[in-house]
C-alpha cells in the first residue's frame, strides 16, 4: 500500500497544446513500480482529478460487483469513459485531452491542487471563487471547525463496518 500524499496547491498555465506542467513532487508521487503512467478523469465539484494507476485499479475492483446495478449506469459511463491513462513528457507537462479541457471549461491558468490521493486541477478562478466563499462566510472559524469535527470524525468508525455506496465514489 503506497502512504504517498499528495497535499499543497501551485498555480501553472496551460499551453497553446492544453499542456500544464505538474509539479516535480507531485510527479515523484504518482511514480509506481519504476514508471510516471496515472490516469486522468473528471472530479467533484468542476475540477479534473489525476490518480495513481494502483488507485484506480483499486476502485475498478470494488465497481465490479455492482457493474449491473441500474442506479450506477450513468456514473459509470461518465466516469470511466472520461479516464484518461497517460504521463508527463520529459518536461513534466500533462496534455488535458480535449474533452477534459472543455468539460470544466479550463482557460490559460489553473490550480494544482494535491487532495488525499489524487491531484485536483482547477480553473484558477473557480479554485479562488470557492477558496474566498469559504473565508468570507459569516463565521469561516465556526464553519472550520465544523468541517474538522466531521472529518476527524471518520477516524473513529470502524473500519470493519459495512461500506455505504456512497464510500465508494473516488471523486
Amino acid at each position: 500500500m503506497n502512504q504517498q500524499f499528495f497535499s499543497g496547491s501551485n498555480e501553472s498555465k496551460l499551453d497553446e497544446k492544453g499542456r500544464f506542467v505538474l509539479p516535480q513532487a507531485m510527479r515523484y508521487g504518482l511514480v509506481e513500480d519504476g514508471k510516471l503512467e496515472f490516469v486522468i478523469g473528471l472530479g467533484l465539484g468542476g475540477c479534473l482529478a489525476i490518480y495513481r494507476k494502483s488507485e484506480i485499479e483499486a476502485l475498478v475492483e470494488k465497481f465490479r460487483a455492482k457493474l449491473h446495478i441500474a442506479k450506477f449506469q450513468k456514473f459509470f459511463t461518465i466516469f470511466f469513459s472520461t479516464l484518461h491513462h497517460t504521463t508527463c513528457d520529459k518536461v513534466g507537462r500533462v496534455a488535458i485531452p480535449p474533452i477534459l479541457k472543455k468539460a470544466i471549461g479550463f482557460e490559460k491558468e489553473i490550480i494544482v491542487a494535491g487532495v488525499l490521493n489524487k491531484i485536483e486541477i482547477w480553473p484558477k478562478e473557480k479554485y479562488e471563487c470557492e477558496l474566498m466563499s469559504f473565508l468570507r462566510a459569516d463565521n469561516p472559524q465556526e464553519l472550520l471547525k465544523e468541517l474538522l469535527d466531521e472529518s476527524f470524525a471518520l477516524l473513529n468508525e470502524k473500519e470493519d463496518a459495512p461500506e455505504k455506496e456512497e464510500e465508494l465514489l473516488p471523486l
